[in-house]
Order: C-alpha cells, then sequence, then structure tokens
C-alpha cells in the first residue's frame, strides 16, 4: 500500500447521495485505543505503555479522525461500534461518551446497534463498567484469557482469577451483552485440563465466548523465550484435539462454533466481527486502525499511522492520521472476501464472489479441495469443513492460486 502523502481521490469528493449508502455486509466503526498497563509477552497488537494520557486531548483526535472518515464514506447506517486496543477500559467513561456521541452526529445508528468495549477484569477497570454502560456500551468484551492463576502469570496478565470472575459477574449485571475470551493450547496443557477449564468457564459464560489457540506471533516476548526452548507448545495433533474438544463442550453448552475462534448462542454472534467475516464496510479511527470503505464505486483501503505520537501529531496538523489510502482491486477483493468469510460457519457466496471479481473460482478447484473433505459447496455456497477450518491457510492456497 503506498505510503506518505495523498490526495483524496476525485471520486470520494463528489457529492455524497442523500440516503445512508447500504453495502453487502453492512457498516461499522472500529476506534482504537492504543494504550496498555503493561505489555502481554504473547501480544503482537500495536498496544504502548505509556504512564499518563491526555485523555481529552485523545478524544477531540478520534473524533477528529472520525470527521475524516465520514467525508470518505458519505452517509451510512452503523451497525455496529467497537473500541478496541491495546485496552480500552483505560479510557474514562467521558472519552468513550464524547467519541459515541460523534459518531452518531456523523452516521445514522441502526435501532439496536452494538456498541462493544473491550476490557480487562482488574479492579480499576471493572470500577468504569457502570459509566461505560451509561456512556452507551452495551457489550463488554473481556480478556480473561485463563481462570488459573499461574496461567495469568505466564501470560502477563496483571489480573487474578477471582477478579476476573468478579470482573465477569459484574459485567452480567451492567451489559445486555458480554463475552470472554480464553486462550488454550498453552505449555503443558492437556485435553483434559483444558475442558476442565473450559467447562468452568461455560458456568460462568453468558452467550459468547472467543477461544483462541496459543500462536507465537513474530517479534513478541513469547517469540524470544521460544526460540531459546524456554518453553514448548503442545503438538499440532494435540492442538487439533483440544480445537475438536473445544466445539463439542461449547456446543453442549449451546454455543455453537459461528467462526473458528468465536462461539454463540443464536442471536448472540459479534456483530461487528460479522461485518468484517462477511466483507462489510468499516471505518477505522485511532492509531494503526484499518479501513475498508465504499466511495464513488471503488473499494478503498485506509491505514492510519501505527505510533501514537504521529498518529496524534498527524491528526492535530491534517485533520486525520491516516498515512495510505487506496482502490482495492476486484481480484483483492475476490481474496479478502475468501479469506475473511471462510471463517465463518455459514461460508461464502460464489455468486458474490463472481461479481466483485468478474471471474468465477475454478470448480476443478472446489471439486478437489471437496474431494479432500476441506471445503463443501451446496446452492451456490461454499464453506470450509470441520477439517478445512483448521488447515484454512492451506485451503485458501489451494483455492485462490
Amino acid at each position: 500500500m503506498p505510503s506518505g502523502n495523498w490526495s483524496m481521490p476525485a471520486s470520494v469528493n463528489s457529492a455524497a447521495p442523500r440516503a445512508p449508502l447500504e453495502t453487502e455486509g453492512g457498516f461499522a466503526v472500529y476506534v482504537h485505543w492504543p494504550f496498555c498497563q503493561s505489555k502481554c509477552p504473547y501480544c503482537d497488537f500495536n498496544s504502548h505503555v505509556v504512564a499518563n494520557i491526555d485523555q481529552a486531548r485523545w478524544a477531540r483526535a478520534l473524533v477528529r479522525e472520525l470527521e475524516h472518515m465520514r467525508s470518505l464514506s458519505g452517509p451510512r447506517r452503523v451497525r455496529s461500534v467497537f473500541f478496541g486496543g491495546g485496552t480500552p477500559s483505560l479510557m474514562l467513561p467521558e472519552t468513550v461518551e464524547a467519541v459515541l456521541s460523534k459518531i452518531a452526529m456523523l452516521w445514522t445508528m441502526e435501532e439496536g446497534a452494538e456498541i462493544t468495549l473491550e476490557a480487562n477484569p482488574t479492579s480499576v477497570e471493572a470500577d468504569r463498567f457502570r459509566g461505560y454502560g451509561a456512556a452507551g456500551v452495551n457489550r463488554l468484551s473481556l480478556g480473561v484469557q485463563s481462570l488459573d492463576d499461574a496461567e495469568l502469570k505466564f501470560l502477563g496478565r496483571l489480573h487474578s482469577a477471582e477478579e476476573a470472575l468478579r470482573a465477569i459477574a459484574l459485567a452480567r449485571e451492567t451489559f445486555p451483552r458480554l463475552s470472554f475470551d480464553l486462550i488454550y493450547a498453552r505449555p503443558g496443557q492437556t485435553a483434559e485440563k483444558w475442558e476442565k477449564e473450559l467447562r468452568a468457564a461455560l458456568a460462568h459464560a453468558a452467550d459468547h465466548l472467543s477461544l483462541y489457540q496459543l500462536t507465537i506471533e513474530p517479534e513478541t516476548a513469547f517469540a524470544r523465550l521460544y526460540e531459546k526452548g524456554s518453553f514448548t507448545l503442545p503438538e499440532d495433533e494435540e492442538a487439533a484435539d483440544m480445537y475438536a474438544l473445544t466445539g463439542e463442550v461449547c456446543a453442549e453448552a449451546g454455543l455453537s462454533a459461528y467462526e473458528v475462534s468465536n462461539y454463540a448462542a443464536p442471536g448472540a454472534e459479534s456483530r461487528h466481527n460479522l461485518v468484517y467475516w462477511r466483507y462489510g464496510d468499516y471505518a477505522g479511527a485511532g492509531p494503526g486502525a484499518h479501513g475498508r470503505i465504499t466511495a464513488g464505486g471503488k473499494r478503498l483501503a485506509t491505514r492510519a499511522r501505527r505510533l501514537p505520537g504521529d498518529w496524534i501529531d498527524s491528526v492535530e496538523r491534517e485533520g486525520h492520521g491516516v498515512e495510505a489510502m487506496e482502490d482495492i482491486a476486484p481480484a483483492e477483493q475476490g481474496d479478502e472476501m475468501m479469506l475473511m468469510g471462510l471463517r465463518l460457519a455459514e461460508g461464502v457466496s460464489l455468486a458474490r464472489y463472481a461479481r466483485l471479481t468478474g471471474s468465477e473460482i475454478s470448480s476443478a478447484r472446489l471439486e478437489a479441495l471437496a474431494a479432500d473433505n476441506l471445503l463443501a459447496v451446496k446452492d451456490g455456497i461454499v464453506r470450509a469443513t470441520p477439517e478445512g477450518r483448521m488447515l484454512l491457510d492451506a485451503v485458501l492456497a489451494r483455492l485462490l492460486a
């Protein structure tokens, strides 16, 4: 993606339609808060440990970049807003309220729009829950990660298992919807240990869980320790058994695997993430935020400056922190849609792929992958099988080669 100075395409500057543009997959707004109390050793997200944050200054900057995003998108109907990070529960409720008020002014909010904020379950952050609810947040996503104190220490988390359970209980009282994350396939973890922990978590869960296998991301503290042999992860076969077990145990509790790592009761799926996975449009504001916006008959990819200081200086100087924007070619749109959509149990429309790209996926490739029990095609919808979802990178490489 080209970087540096750029000018807005003429098509985007054209008069905006009077009615909100509707695109397949919907429209969402993502707001990135890049600050954390500490950096988790497994994390490769754009997060930074900063002691003193001028919340009023950051609220003004986020609002200003959202105004810029509205100039790109034109009038839209917002299905969801997501405060991600970093640790958004370090934001003051007043900061959250200022951002949500501006979003409601810039675009049309769908009735019952989902508004999610990621939070850590420390006592200090839990004290802000009611303030977030009053500001308009109606869904909390808690970074629990484990219900074992020793494992939490290994993962670099600042909360205890007891604090996590208290935060879950408070969140259930405060917000209409709640999700929390757990990480499994940790060093020394067996399927039996994971099943015990998962069943304990389900006893406290509401209607949504995000359950991720521990992966070693480049340039993280865990990557350096792993390379030194400081710890090992379960073998691939063991991890695959844990993945299959996860689906079975969650299904018993009424939470189906609607996406590779996400489990929900019917109707409780994350609407925000569904916009991504269904290849909808989204505006991103904040350091390092990405966006996909349909404008002037084209689909644009935006990317903001990654470092918080660079981003906020750019916003105050230029009105936005976007460092790169480009048209996404039709073939690339098709690849992106498959990359996202095959994560979903509902699959991807082959007709939509053809509309986006102007071409059809090779039937020979589809048939070969179906013969290997990695994909299934029915009624014009292609889906990854359970086996295919565990090997999705390899499936996509064969499908889109």
